[in-house]
């Protein structure tokens, strides 16, 4: 369930604050997204698998506290941010 080469490298220059980017927020945040994303569809057929979900939840807490690293540090880019992955309702 890895994330392939092109994938991350189409995420990395979907989110990219600057050309030579690679690890800010946004991408942080988007890649994340992209592995929960997977792993929630992963659950829709292995519902016992419960090993995979305490990493999920790794997962989902890593993002939320990037996510409220940059509503402190900038909320315009945290708006944008949340608009452009659908995070938010």
């Amino acid at each position: 369930m890895p994330l392939v080469a092109e994938e991350k490298s189409k995420l990395i220059s979907a989110h990219r604050v600057h050309t030579t980017d690679s690890g800010s927020p946004e991408v942080q945040v988007a890649i994340l997204s992209h592995r929960i994303k997977a792993l929630t569809e992963h659950f829709k057929t292995h519902k016992k698998d419960h090993h995979s979900r305490r990493g999920l939840l790794g997962l989902v807490a890593r993002r939320r506290r990037l996510l409220n690293y940059l509503k402190r540090k900038d909320p315009n880019r945290y708006q944008r941010l949340i608009q452009t992955l659908g995070i938010r309702r």
